[in-house]
C-alpha cells in the first residue's frame, strides 16, 4: 500500500488523500488510520474495505482534519502507530502531488487532479511535466459544417460509421442523428425517418437520457448519458445501447449499464461525455494491463463482453474509464483508469491507424486534444497534446470525430467537431487530420 496523491487546496468535496496498492493480491485496510502532522488528526479507513492489485481508494480526508500549505499525509496500520507510508510538502501544488510512476515512483506536481485514477505524469511518467502542446497535426483551415441553425444547441457527441456515415447525438432532448453528406456540409439523413433525428429513451420506453457521447462498433450502437433530462438535478451515468437499423420514430434502449457505484460521486451534469470502443485485438497485441486482474488484459476472462473495451471519459475530473459490457445487459467490469491529461473529457475516439485513443476537451481547456496510448507498463498515458487549428476559433466543442483511414486524399483525412453551444448558428466544423500512420 502507498500514499500516491494528494489533494490539499480546493478539491471535491474538500481535502483528499489517495492510496494505490502496488501488489499482485487484494489488501484489506478496514480500520487502517490516516493522519496529517498532527497525531491528534485523524481519519479511519471504513469496515469491509479492500483495494483491489493497481486499484486505487481516495479518501475524503476533510471530514475529519484539513490539509495545510506545509503539511504531510500519513498512512498507517489499524494501531495508529505503525507507519506504512508518508508524504510532505511545504506549499499547495497547483494541481495535487502524485507519485509519478502510479505507487513506485517520486511525488511531484502532477498535471491534473486525478481523484481515484492514475496519476497525470506528463509523457515522460515522471518529473511531473505536462506534455508540450504542440501545433494540431493537420490542416489548419475549419469549414462550417452544416447549414445554419439546422441543429441548434445541444449537439455533442460524434461517430463515423463510415466516409459517408456520421452519427451524432443531442443531449437535450435526447436524440440520435444519422448524417450524410450534402455537398460539402453534413446533414440529417431524410430518409429512414431521420430527417429530424430519433428521440432516445431508457429500455421500456421511459424517460430523455441526456446523451453526451456516441459511438458504432461490431457490437453496436453504444450511447453515454449523464441523467435522465426529466431529473435534471440527479446523477445518473449510463451506458445505453440502441438498434441504429430499426424504422421506429423514436428508439428504446436495447440494454443498459449502470456505472453509478463504480464512479465518484458526480454532479448531476459533469458525468460520462465521450466514449469510444477499442477491439481486444488491438489491446492484446499491445499488452493492456488489467487493473481488475493484475495481469495482462486476456478477453476469455469476461464471456459475453463482445469484441472490444468501451471507453467512457468523465467530465467531471477528466478521467477515462475502461469497462467490459456484459453484452446480455446490466453487468460490467472496470478494466483500466485512465488519467487524459484534462480537467474535463468531452469526447473519446479510437484511431484505428494509429492506434490512438484521442481525447477531447472543450473550451474550458482551449479547444485541446491528447492522444494517449499503451506504454510499456501496459497502461494508456498521454503521449502528445495538440491545439485546435489555428483556423478555429474556441468553441464549446463537445464531439469530435475522425473519419476513417480510407477517407484520406492528399495525406489528409477530415476531422468533425460539435459546438454544444450552436456558435454563430452551426454546430458542426470540418478540419483535416494528417493521415500518417
Amino acid at each position: 500500500m502507498r500514499i500516491n496523491e494528494v489533494e490539499s487546496s480546493g478539491g471535491s468535496p474538500g481535502d483528499w488523500i489517495e492510496l494505490v496498492n502496488t501488489g499482485t493480491a487484494a489488501v484489506d485496510v478496514s480500520g487502517w488510520i490516516v493522519k496529517d502532522n498532527d497525531n491528534s488528526h485523524s481519519y479511519k479507513i471504513g469496515k469491509k474495505t479492500s483495494i483491489a492489485p493497481g486499484a486505487f481508494l481516495a479518501l475524503d480526508v476533510e471530514s475529519s482534519f484539513g490539509l495545510g500549505s506545509s503539511d504531510s499525509a500519513r498512512l498507517f496500520q489499524t494501531d495508529g502507530s505503525t507507519l506504512v507510508d508518508s508524504y510532505t510538502w511545504t506549499d499547495h501544488a497547483g494541481t495535487t502531488y502524485g507519485r509519478c510512476a502510479d505507487g513506485t515512483g517520486a511525488f511531484t506536481t502532477t498535471t491534473a487532479p486525478t481523484k481515484g485514477a492514475a496519476n497525470a505524469c506528463g509523457t515522460t511518467g515522471g518529473g511531473g511535466e505536462p506534455p508540450a502542446v504542440t501545433t494540431w497535426p493537420g490542416g489548419a483551415a475549419v469549414t462550417v459544417a452544416d447549414g445554419s441553425n439546422v441543429f441548434g444547441e445541444n449537439l455533442s457527441g460524434l461517430s463515423f460509421e463510415s466516409e459517408s456515415v456520421l452519427w451524432a447525438v443531442n443531449n437535450g432532448p435526447g436524440k440520435l442523428y444519422r448524417l450524410v453528406p450534402n455537398g460539402a456540409t453534413w446533414r440529417p439523413d431524410p430518409a429512414g425517418g431521420w430527417g429530424s433525428g430519433k428521440a432516445l429513451h431508457y429500455a421500456g420506453g421511459s424517460g430523455d437520457p441526456d446523451a453526451e457521447g456516441v459511438v458504432v462498433t461490431p457490437d453496436g450502437m453504444f450511447v453515454a448519458t449523464e441523467r435522465d433530462n426529466g431529473k435534471s438535478s440527479t446523477s445518473l451515468p449510463k451506458i445505453l445501447r440502441f438498434d441504429a437499423s430499426s424504422t421506429a420514430s423514436s428508439l428504446n434502449a436495447t440494454a443498459e449499464w449502470n456505472l453509478t457505484s463504480d464512479l465518484p460521486s458526480l454532479p448531476a451534469n459533469s458525468g460520462p461525455e465521450g466514449i469510444s470502443w477499442i477491439p481486444d485485438t488491438y489491446l492484446t497485441a499491445h499488452g493492456l494491463r488489467d487493473e481488475h486482474t493484475g495481469a495482462v488484459y486476456d478477453p476469455a476472462a469476461y464471456p459475453g463482453h463482445g469484441s472490444g473495451l468501451f471507453f467512457t471519459g468523465v467530465e467531471d475530473n477528466g478521467t477515462v474509464y475502461a469497462y467490459a459490457l456484459d453484452q446480455s445487459g446490466g453487468g460490467y467490469t472496470r478494466v483500466a483508469t485512465i488519467a487524459s491529461g484534462f480537467s474535463g473529457v468531452m469526447d473519446l475516439e479510437f484511431e484505428p491507424a494509429t492506434g490512438h485513443l484521442w481525447a477531447a476537451c472543450d473550451d474550458t481547456c482551449e479547444g485541446r486534444t491528447s492522444t494517449l496510448d499503451i506504454n510499456a507498463q501496459g497502461k494508456f498515458a498521454v503521449t502528445h497534446t495538440y491545439d485546435r487549428p489555428t483556423g478555429m476559433a474556441n468553441y464549446n466543442n463537445e464531439g469530435f470525430a475522425i473519419a476513417p483511414q480510407s477517407a484520406c486524399a492528399a495525406g489528409h483525412k477530415p476531422v468533425v467537431w460539435s459546438d454544444d453551444t450552436n456558435d454563430g448558428g452551426h454546430a458542426l466544423r470540418a478540419g483535416t487530420l494528417n493521415c500518417t500512420p
